[in-house]
Parts: structure tokens; sequence; C-alpha cells
């Protein structure tokens, strides 16, 4: 059991997604598969690294821990360390330029952070943002996340079920890449 648990917590999980901060990228009632081993390999159990061969790239979506509370999320990378991240009217920019980073959905009636910033991202740390702008808990409240907080890339979603409507299969989603 030890040793499942250590390949576990070192190769990949699968995460069923239970809110809607991604959507329409990841929906609630997906189970999306987390690659450990995307940007390092780390001691089991830890936040330790042993060795790192890449560190998350503007676009990727990873699993994380929020810095406050170490609740495990799913959030798109939008600032990189050294990008000056800012919202104007919901729309992103970097760097002193528009820019978008994957879709992204906006709810008029729902209150939402939709002026930020500017601010810059330090060294080592990521800006992160749910697709889904208006329903997600992200770095415009809690700040940027420590590279040493990013447990691993998404890369796409295993399984999918409806729990508006009793979990039944939603099929076509099943094995689809995450971009």
């Amino acid at each position: 059991m030890v040793v499942v648990l250590a390949a576990k917590s070192s190769f990949g999980t699968v995460n069923y997604v239970p809110t809607g901060s991604m959507e329409p990228t990841i929906l609630v009632g997906d189970a999306v598969v987390v690659n450990h081993l995307a940007y390092s390999l780390r001691v089991p159990f830890t936040s330790v690294s042993v060795a790192r061969w890449k560190t998350p790239a503007r676009g990727d979506i990873v699993v994380c821990f929020e810095p406050g509370d170490g609740t495990r999320l799913v959030k798109r990378v939008v600032g990189v360390p050294g990008d000056v991240v800012e919202l104007r009217g919901d729309h992103l920019w970097l760097n002193g330029r528009p820019h978008e980073v994957g879709p992204h959905v906006t709810i008029p009636a729902v209150w939402a952070w939709r002026d930020f910033g500017p601010v810059q991202v330090p060294t080592g740390q990521y800006f992160m943002m749910g697709d889904n702008r208006d329903n997600s808990k992200d770095s415009r409240y809690f700040g940027c996340v420590p590279l040493n907080q990013v447990i691993g890339k998404a890369e796409y979603v295993l399984l999918s079920a409806d729990p508006q409507h009793y979990f039944l299969p939603r099929s076509t989603r099943w094995l689809s890449p995450l971009n």
C-alpha cells in the first residue's frame, strides 16, 4: 500500500472536479488526469523536487495548492515570473498589452473582480485564474502560487458525469485532451 501511495504521490493522479471555476474547459463532474511528472520529480508525500526539467508555461492547466489554506485547485497559468498581470473591464492584459490565455466565461449578473492590478508576478511564482472568471477563487484573491505548490499538469479528461442529470455519463468528453 505504501508503494502504491508513493507512486501516486510522485507520478500522477486522477482528480474529480467539484466546481465550475474552469468552465467551459473543465466541467463539474469531470475527472481529470494530472501528470505529476510534467515539471519535476518529487520526493513522495512532499513538495521537495529531486529534479526539475520544466516549469509551468502560460496557458497550462495545473493542479496546485492554494497558498492560504492548502486547498487543492485546478487553474490556468496566466502569468509567469516577471509578467505584469492586469484585468481591465474583464480583459486580461499581460506586460501592458491585451492578451487572452485560454477561453474564458463571464456572467455579468454575478459580482466578480473585473478590474485588478497591475501586479508583477514574483520570481518562482505563478498567477493562476479559472476560465470561469466570475466563479473562480484564484490569484486575484489569494495571490501568486509558489512553484513548489504546483502539483502537476492537468492533461486530459478521463471520465465525465453530469451531476445535474443523475450523473449520467458525458462520454463525448472521455479521454479528451485539455488545452
